[in-house]
């Protein structure tokens, strides 16, 4: 059974793979062995991520890259394949919340956070998905949506309409990508401790969190390392894609 997750000789790009919850998905595709290409906006948190894999065994490397500039995922897509080759994974995990109410919006705030959330994915798998299939490599994508993606979540406003976007674009590229042995799948989390769901836990937010909960308490991130490796591995999951994966304690599954 070990080997349905061996990732030995894969290569793997984690987008947002600095953060709190792209970095604990990155560290099981190392450990799994997979070499992963660390990207993240700031480049000394995503130089800490792929020290901590190298320090533990593995092998990583890190890449500076904002995902709403097109010419940054171009330029790091480059910079990867002369350090790897190529590669066979790719997790998007970037994300950008904001609590501002909707007739405070501004454009200016619904651009930052499409630009990042939802922008930045397409374009990102425009460029890697478009490698894979040049290259002739079988591989999977992975996509971080939320709980908040549908039925959408209070004070989330913009937020929640691009996680909805991207539960969309997973299931139309899961079909466009199909035929080049390609598979797109997302991971729903539920309430994990996130940066950008901080700003917006006060006391009376999580009390409502934990009555929806039935699990009654907050993700772990290291609790999203099972269905990210599932989803990497092919022979775990040569047959699923298209689909929504949650991880939330049950919070989907809750009515009233």
């Amino acid at each position: 059974m070990k080997d349905m997750f061996d990732l030995t000789g894969k290569k793997a790009v984690a987008f947002g793979g600095n953060s709190t919850l792209g970095s604990a998905m990155a560290k099981v595709f190392a450990a799994y062995g997979a070499e992963v290409a660390i990207v993240g906006r700031n480049i000394e948190t995503a130089t800490q991520v792929a020290e901590e894999i190298v320090q533990d065994g593995g092998k990583a490397k890190a890449f500076q890259a904002d995902v709403s500039v097109l010419s940054d995922i171009t330029r790091v897509a480059d910079e990867i394949k002369e350090w790897t080759g190529g590669w066979d994974i790719l997790l998007n995990a970037p994300g950008k919340n904001s609590a501002t109410p909707f007739f405070d919006l501004t454009p200016e705030e619904w651009d930052d956070i499409m630009s990042v959330n939802l922008k930045g994915l397409v374009f990102t798998i425009q460029t890697f998905a478009k490698a894979m299939i040049e290259q002739k490599r079988k591989g999977s994508i992975i996509n971080i949506s939320s709980v908040s993606s549908g039925p959408p979540l209070s004070r989330v406003f913009t937020y929640s309409v691009s996680k909805a976007g991207v539960n969309s674009v997973t299931q139309f590229l899961a079909r466009e990508l199909a035929p080049y042995g390609i598979r797109v799948n997302a991971i729903i989390p539920g309430f994990f401790p996130a940066e950008q769901n901080r700003r917006i836990l006060d006391e009376a937010r999580v009390d409502s969190i934990m009555r929806h909960t039935p699990m009654k308490r907050f993700g772990e991130p290291d609790e999203l390392q099972g269905a990210a490796l599932y989803l990497a591995s092919d022979k775990a999951s040569g047959f699923v894609t298209g689909s929504l994966l949650r991880v939330d304690g049950g919070f989907g599954a809750m009515t009233i």
